[in-house]
């Protein structure tokens, strides 16, 4: 994915600007969350003229972007998007059509159509030993067929993976499909996932067609496993976000609008703790809570299957938003956990580099490592090898490659990544190039010397939509240009 390039940044646009603009163009709206509401433009309801305040509103604009989406149609777009169509309508001309779908993405609609009917429902296998086998290895004995029914979840044999599905929550059609399978590698096993269409277009939060318009609690997990537990154990509306404590896509944020309390409880490690209270800035601090992870407080699926009491747990979660001023007494389980959590609070480890994690521990927020040599002596070459250690672990990564374009920047980290010269191997080049797009890594594509607002713009930007946790810069001296290198800066 590459971010907007310098010659035509995405405009900011302010809560305020927002605000004002729609006062006088006469449109109703009110505050919610993290996006204001406003009737839709794309509904047929403008044409009756009925009160105000019968009209559904159904379009939800980002404050921090500006980005709308139509709930009902399914229409979205910039902010710039919005004002054209306001204008449209001012000239009687109706709203821009919605697009079709992509080439890829119909292919995508259609290949995971062809899985879903070749999938069986879990509980419907002839064998019921298939069946106990079956739920025994993805962990699940104890999630009952009604669960597995209510969320649609499949199985497909050929693949041994569990299928759950992506309904359009505006009229049920299936819009894609997530495949997990189980991979032992010895005593442990890890869950391998796959997505139609791929991860970047995947913006299922599943089990939303499950919730209706009264719930206002909901839990938010970070895996689709999660979410049947939790719905099982407690009966509150669950759902799991499509990367888990990967990120949270801006573009999800309209459907989490109704609730008045949401519980993050995402995983059972450190990061998903970290991710947790990052997602809650997002979502508003003052209606999420949050589940710290620890012993006696795992994923919900493991808390299921050791026979603990959920709705307890989420009793217990800790408000998201903290006072200005703090006791002891409010901070004693966060210390806590940090103690129990020595290694994990390192921060996350490199896997190819066990001398750097003596060294720096591992990587955590808010720190600035500095790589100093000569010309040539091979710091990008490593930093893209540290960088990619980090991201093919989840790390979500903004490269600014000021110095070399990103076209050798990526073949250099595709090679690294492969671990072999692809060019005397080019029919293997498609499986590997496939395998490095679903990393969470992107490109800034500025190139020399920047001005630094527009590239703290840009950074902050790509935090927000991509939920950034690590920037690399490369290097300092190229984005400055020379004539600032005897400046202090």
């Amino acid at each position: 994915d590459v971010l907007p390039s310098p010659e035509g940044p995405v405009p900011s646009v302010s809560i305020t600007e927002i605000r004002q603009y729609l006062r006088a163009q006469g449109i109703p709206f009110h505050d919610g969350y993290s996006c204001l509401h406003t009737p839709s433009l794309f509904t047929d309801s403008r044409d009756s003229q009925p009160p105000a305040s019968s009209v559904p509103y159904t379009l939800f604009i980002d404050k921090t972007t500006g980005s709308f989406l139509c709930t009902a149609t399914l229409a979205e777009g910039t902010w710039q998007d919005f004002q054209a169509n306001v204008e449209l309508r001012h000239r009687g001309v109706p709203p821009a059509s919605l697009e079709e779908p992509e080439e890829d993405t119909r292919k995508a609609r259609e290949d995971a159509r062809c899985i879903w009917e070749r999938a069986v429902p879990l509980w419907d296998l002839l064998d019921e030993d298939e069946t106990n086998k079956t739920k025994a290895m993805f962990g699940i004995s104890l999630v009952t067929d009604a669960t597995l029914k209510r969320f649609g979840v499949r199985y497909l044999r050929t693949a041994k993976s569990l299928v759950f599905p992506w309904f359009s929550p505006r009229d049920a059609t299936l819009k894609g499909l997530k495949l997990v399978r189980v991979e032992k590698k010895g005593d442990a096993i890890a869950y391998v996932e796959e997505t139609l269409p791929r991860f970047d277009s995947y913006r299922n939060l599943f089990g939303l067609p499950l919730v209706s318009r009264r719930d206002t609690e909901l839990v938010l997990t970070g895996w689709e496993l999660d979410a049947l537990a939790l719905h099982q154990a407690t009966g509150v509306a669950s759902l799991a976000l499509p990367r888990g404590a990967t990120c949270l896509p801006p573009a999800l944020l309209p459907y989490l609008e109704q609730f008045k309390r949401i519980t993050l409880w995402l995983g059972e490690d450190l990061r998903s703790w970290e991710a947790a209270k990052l997602f809650a800035r997002k979502l508003s601090l003052k209606r999420c809570s949050l589940v710290r992870p620890g012993d006696l407080q795992p994923r919900p699926l493991e808390a299921l299957n050791q026979g603990l009491n959920l709705t307890k747990i989420l009793r217990a979660a800790l408000p998201a938003s903290h006072k200005s001023i703090v006791s002891f007494r409010q901070l004693r389980e966060e210390v806590f956990g940090e103690l129990v959590n020595t290694e994990q609070v390192a921060g996350v480890k490199w896997a190819r580099f066990p001398e750097l994690n003596k060294l720096l521990k591992g990587h955590r927020r808010g720190e600035l490592t500095i790589f100093t040599g000569p010309t040539g002596s091979g710091k990008t070459t490593f930093i893209s090898e540290y960088a990619l250690d980090l991201c093919m672990q989840g790390v979500c990564t903004l490269w600014g490659s000021f110095e070399i374009n990103n076209v050798r920047l990526a073949k250099i980290m595709l090679t690294q990544f492969a671990a072999q010269r692809l060019e005397d191997q080019l029919e293997l080049y498609d499986e590997w190039a496939d395998r490095f797009e679903d990393l969470p890594l992107y490109f800034m594509t500025f190139h020399g010397q920047q001005n630094i607002k527009t590239v703290i713009d840009t950074m902050q930007h790509a935090v927000y939509m991509y939920d950034i946790t690590h920037v690399v810069v490369d290097n300092l001296q190229f984005m400055m240009g020379h004539e600032h290198l005897s400046v202090d800066r």
